[in-house]
């Protein structure tokens, strides 16, 4: 099925965990009716993992299992795609990239409410520090594609769901 065929976009939703990446998605998908896909979720469902990392607390994720699952509900379109990664989904895929990005302060009282420490916490502040969700977008997908956005406050979630959605609307399949 050609890029084209969609009737309706996909977004991906991606940035440092804490960022709000699933309350932006989830508030998102709301407003503008499209389905969250919420990758870690979907990974533990599904199994869609090669066992459990213990350094960094986590699933580690078949990039090639989670890719063949969303292939069909990727190419219908209307998704909004929630995840930390972008690097390994097809660019096809996407016609928005949303990259959260958010002061390290905030970050760091975000992550710790979650209950991170000692490594899993400064990875992740490091990871927000030199951007590196921003570079890996803007090296996965065509410029026009990537936006950052800021992600500090509520007000700021609620501003970058209305453009977003205003984007969503307006949006038309490439002829």
């Amino acid at each position: 099925m050609a890029q084209n065929s969609r009737k309706k976009p996909n977004i991906l939703v991606t940035g440092t965990p804490g960022t709000g990446k699933t309350t932006t998605s989830f508030s998102l998908a709301e407003a503008t009716q499209l389905r969250h896909i919420n990758i870690g979720e979907l990974v533990r469902e599904k199994n869609l993992h090669d066992g459990w990392d213990d350094q960094f607390d986590c699933h580690i994720i078949n990039e090639d299992l989670v890719c063949d699952e969303l292939e069909d509900l990727m190419e219908e379109g209307g998704n909004i795609v929630d995840y930390h990664g972008c690097d390994f989904f097809p660019e096809r895929w996407f016609d928005r990239v949303v990259v959260l990005q958010t002061d390290n302060s905030v970050l760091y009282d975000r992550l710790s409410t979650r209950g991170y420490t000692g490594s899993k916490l400064s990875n992740n502040i490091e990871c927000e520090i030199f951007q590196v969700l921003l570079e890996e977008a803007k090296e996965s997908y065509p410029e026009d594609v990537v936006v950052a956005l800021k992600s500090d406050t509520v007000d700021d979630i609620t501003r970058n769901v209305a453009s977003l959605t205003d984007w969503a609307r307006s949006w038309q399949p490439k002829a």
